[in-house]
């Protein structure tokens, strides 16, 4: 028995041009920014990268910079909890002393 032959021969495919690889390469290196390669269950998967900020991932960029009032206001309580636990105690202030007998606030006022 002799080999078969195919009715539609796959054509020959045209060489791309040096625009055409430009284009293609930048598209991979657009991709490959924005999308990593993580594995579930056994699978290749894509999924999004985190969003970065300087270098840094979104949540600690919002710890370094963020003042209290904008954590507040965007419910970041989380955050405003572990800064006040790591700062030190503020030294109490000393109060004068309060006058108890009734002379010796009358002495103050005349």
């Amino acid at each position: 028995m002799g080999s078969k032959k195919r009715k539609n021969p796959k054509p020959d495919k045209k060489p791309l041009t040096a625009a055409q690889k430009r284009r293609k390469r930048e598209a991979k290196a657009e991709r490959q920014k924005k999308y990593k390669w993580i594995f579930i269950n056994g699978k290749q998967v894509r999924i999004k990268r985190p969003e970065t900020f300087d270098g840094m991932d979104e949540e600690e960029f919002i710890r370094r910079n963020a003042c209290d009032i904008w954590l507040t206001q965007n419910g970041r309580y989380d955050i405003l909890d572990e800064r006040y636990r790591d700062k030190e105690p503020v030294p109490e202030i000393e109060q004068p002393e309060v006058a108890t007998d009734d002379d010796e606030c009358w002495d103050l006022f005349h």
